[in-house]
């Protein structure tokens, strides 16, 4: 049956509409069910404290015990805990850390009035005065992940030779870190942290994105790039949990995200820009697989349909209807 343009139209909207009806969900669904679900904290108390967390907010909290304040207060900044709980002789006290995530500081200090009027709230890793909410981290990161996937959709249809792409791509991930470095910090000063470990964290990302687009394009064409572009980007920053935390989203999903680069980028760089690096060894290993597996990919999966520079033969066909007669 042959498609008239209207019907053709009548499709296209029926299509984009299916697909509306599943980005909402996939964006709004784990926003508007913010909560605790094994959020890792140090309690440093009777162990009746951990017990009371536990039934008053099942499934909440992994509670980790530690001795005092200031092992919990090491918790933290090694990012094994988001927050801390600290009972003493000089009475309670809540450790928060903004920049592991400010949705869960604000979760825990607004939890501390339930420990009594004037509970004192102590921020051991607080976020840049320049950002003092966290929305520059979080706005600054989309734009990484948009560029990156561009860069490897172009590095694919515009660069025909393996090995050509492969140049491409490595010299988009060390620009892509240096200059998002600078510009975050240099410029607009929202992301503390040592310069070359903050761009090393969001090259390796830029890499990782762009390669693996890039990979799949190699693998199975135009469809690996609509399937990377579905995949990394629109359910990856879905899953990401950037402004909140992964344990704040409905699981499996959160963990889901730390898998995705978007979702493992952004923990790298909190990493590196707040806590020296600590606690990146997976983000780290995630993002490395993606570039290595993409860069792979690249170099063995198909390239462009004629190399750069190869004389393009044109064959004369003669149709002896036409030959004048003699």
């Amino acid at each position: 049956m042959r498609r008239t343009p209207v019907t053709l139209g009548v499709l296209i909207a029926v299509l984009v509409v299916a697909a509306q009806a599943l980005l909402v969900p996939l964006f709004a669904a784990p926003a508007a069910n913010l909560a605790p679900r094994d959020l890792p904290i140090a309690v440093a108390g009777p162990p009746a404290l951990s017990a009371q967390l536990e039934a008053e907010h099942p499934g909440a909290f992994d509670v980790h015990a530690v001795g005092d304040a200031a092992a919990a207060e090491a918790a933290i900044k090694d990012r094994e805990v988001y927050g801390a709980i600290v009972v003493s002789a000089g009475g309670p006290q809540v450790l928060v850390a903004s920049a592991a995530s400010p949705a869960v500081a604000t979760l825990l200090t607004q939890a501390a009035a339930g420990f009594g009027p004037q509970v004192p709230v102590r921020d051991v890793v607080p976020l840049d005065a320049n950002d003092a909410r966290g929305a520059g981290f979080a706005a600054g990161f989309l734009p990484l992940a948009i560029t990156s996937l561009v860069a490897g959709v172009l590095a694919f249809l515009l660069v025909r030779r393996r090995s050509a792409r492969l140049v491409a791509l490595l010299s988009y991930g060390v620009l892509a870190g240096f200059t998002a470095a600078a510009v975050q910090q240099q410029w607009l000063g929202i992301l503390p942290g040592g310069y070359f470990a903050v761009a090393a964290a969001l090259g390796l990302f830029a890499l990782a994105m762009s390669a693996a687009i890039t990979g799949l394009g190699a693998l199975i064409d135009h469809r690996g790039l609509g399937l990377g572009a579905l995949l990394f980007f629109l359910v990856g920053n879905a899953l990401a949990g950037i402004a909140a935390a992964p344990e704040l989203l409905p699981q499996p999903w959160g963990e889901l995200g730390q898998w995705l680069p978007i979702g493992a980028g952004a923990s790298l760089l909190r990493s590196a820009a707040y806590f020296d690096g600590a606690g990146s060894g997976t983000a780290i290993a995630v993002l490395t697989a993606y570039a290595l597996g993409g860069l792979v990919l690249t170099l063995i999966g198909r390239q462009g349909l004629a190399p750069e520079g190869t004389p393009v033969k044109v064959e004369q066909v003669t149709r002896p209807d036409l030959v004048p007669a003699a």
